[in-house]
């Protein structure tokens, strides 16, 4: 009879690091790109509106090496509407509109928290 449990609890204990390990790597990343936003708006209020710029592409092209790993283990929906906030934010930037930039980033920043909560390992998202 023991035998017959060996190979799914194997599998529920590697399906739970996973989950875990899931966790961990995407607050880590949110984290990271809520950071960036953060510096570019900080840039932006300093009125350094090609640095705030650089700084969105940066955080862009780091969130956009991540794309495969965030459409696998995180919702469509989601992943898309961060995508198009951070094109309008590098727009907003590029045009130096102060005010739409700063909201766009705050609702980027929510979305990035979003994710994170989306991948938290928690009774609510296993419920």
């Amino acid at each position: 009879m023991k035998k017959g449990f060996l190979v799914p609890s194997a599998l529920l204990a590697a399906v739970l690091a996973f989950c875990l390990w899931n966790s961990a790597a995407m607050a880590a990343c949110t984290a990271r790109w809520q950071a960036q936003l953060e510096e570019a708006d900080r840039l932006a209020q300093a009125g350094k509106w090609e640095q705030a710029a650089a700084a969105i592409r940066a955080g862009y092209g780091d969130w956009s090496s991540r794309q495969t790993y965030l459409h696998i283990v995180t919702g469509h929906d989601a992943v898309d509407g961060a995508e198009a906030m951070y094109h309008r934010s590098l727009a907003f930037a590029e045009s130096r509109e102060d005010s739409e930039l700063r909201a766009e980033l705050a609702d980027l920043r929510d979305q990035l928290r979003l994710l994170a909560e989306m991948e938290e390992f928690s009774v609510k998202n296993v419920l």
